[in-house]
């Protein structure tokens, strides 16, 4: 127990050192360099991780692979996989950064329509984003490696550290007054190093003294299997949790990104930091789920998604009750005064998210990756039409509106954990695999 609530920490702090980093470097940017500069960070710390989420949708597979390949030490197949991943994930961030690097001119046109800021200056800002997108491809094979040994606290002290000089350069830099490019610059550097130092602790844990990329057969047909409806996932999540901000940027021009960032960034939190604290739970029931009775998965899950509940709904309540407060001090009255409608709205769709949390997990560490990706795709695919239409119509509010819509969708990951989650007796998972039989009836969905 001692073990997974030191991951639970360490997965807690690895997702808080950014967005939490972000709110205090949020006003000196802002008061510094103004918002237009402040949007057009967001913008391409967006193209960034859009870019790198779908570049790096595979990890999870990865995950899964490598910790079920620990149960019977084949160490040679662990390195096969991993050699795998990031031939996989070098495609990807390839071809991904290739697209946001031909993109740019077209994005960075509009973004700069307001003519807050200068086309020139944010292609620039646009294309270092789309190189960054190929090296987080490639760091993220070295921080899913380690969590498939349940070795957290490496890679959560090296990301955190390069998270945290990166914010504390950038404020340093907005205290100067350079500008976006600068900041996306340094930004490159200290991510570059992170990854080097991720590769060398992975490299350490499977005992090799390199990783090249190889496509091994059964390795990569494994991967892949599972890992396309991971992928689809990942592409339908970004829909809201990216795609939104690049999409407000062009319709609106960056100075129009500032207050609803920062809203989702004070939000955000509900969502993400439950998700990097129960991500332990993942590579425990994946590595477990062929001996563990359906009873004690039942009490695990339930245990869990108690700790889910609590957490989101207390921090969901303070947000409400001290947005407005926390929204003036961050970024003064007028941030404040255009926010005040769609804060609240913003805060409920992140908890509802937050809720489906342990649902997700659950599903992916017993081998329902289909089922999840259905549920992420469809409603996914459903609120796309609505985002759009309700920007069009209502601006930023229609934005804050389809954020709450695609909140409360998202609890629908809960319908096919319904046998599990109820009482039922005591029972082996399973005979003749790790998805327990309560949940084998919908295996094929």
């Amino acid at each position: 127990m001692k073990k997974h609530m030191t991951n639970a920490a360490y997965g807690a702090l690895d997702y808080a050192s950014f967005p939490f980093g972000m709110l205090l470097v949020a006003p000196v940017v802002l008061h510094r360099i103004g918002a237009a500069e402040y949007g057009l960070w967001m913008v391409s710390t967006a193209v960034v991780s859009m870019g790198g989420i779908l570049a790096s949708g595979f990890c999870d597979a990865n995950i899964q692979r490598v910790a079920r390949l620990r149960g019977t030490g084949d160490l040679w197949a662990m390195v096969c996989t991993v050699r795998s991943m990031l031939a996989i994930n070098l495609l990807l961030g390839s071809a991904f950064a290739s697209v946001a690097w031909a993109a740019a001119p077209y994005a960075a046109r509009h973004i700069a329509a307001s003519h807050s800021v200068s086309a020139a200056e944010c292609l620039i800002a646009l294309r270092i984003a789309s190189v960054l997108i190929l090296v987080r491809a490639i760091e993220t094979i070295g921080v899913s490696t380690q969590r498939a040994f349940e070795q957290y606290r490496s890679s959560v002290q090296i990301s955190t550290a390069v998270r945290l000089c990166t914010l504390a350069t950038a404020a340093l830099l907005a205290f100067l007054e350079r500008r976006t490019i600068s900041i996306l610059a340094a930004t490159a550097v200290f991510l570059i190093l992170g990854t080097a130092l991720q590769f060398r602790q992975a490299r350490r844990l499977l005992n090799t003294a390199s990783l090249w990329p190889a496509f091994e057969p059964e390795a990569t047909r494994s991967l892949l299997s599972s890992g396309i409806f991971i992928w689809l996932q990942a592409l339908g999540a970004l829909i809201f949790t990216q795609f939104d901000r690049i999409l407000l940027g062009v319709s609106l021009g960056a100075q129009a990104v500032a207050s609803y960032a920062l809203c989702v960034q004070f939000a955000q939190p509900l969502d993400g930091l439950t998700a990097s604290g129960l991500n332990f739970l993942f590579p425990f029931l994946s590595g477990r789920a062929g001996t563990m009775s359906k009873e004690m998965v039942r009490r695990t899950l339930l245990k869990a998604l108690g700790c889910n509940l609590a957490a989101v709904g207390c921090c969901a309540a303070m947000l409400l009750l001290a947005g407005n407060w926390l929204m003036r001090i961050w970024a003064g009255a007028a941030v404040a005064r255009s926010s005040a409608s769609i804060f609240p709205l913003i805060v409920l769709g992140a908890a509802f998210t937050g809720f489906s949390v342990t649902g997700i997990y659950a599903l992916q560490a017993l081998g329902r990756f289909r089922t999840v990706a259905l549920i992420s795709l469809g409603t996914r695919a459903a609120m796309l039409p609505l985002m759009i239409y309700l920007l069009h119509q209502w601006g930023i509010e229609g934005l804050a509106v389809s954020r709450l819509c695609l909140g409360s969708v998202a609890l629908l990951v809960y319908l096919p954990l319904r046998p599990l989650l109820a009482a039922g007796r005591e029972g082996p998972a399973s005979s003749t695999s790790s998805v327990p039989f309560a949940l084998q009836k919908g295996s094929q969905l």
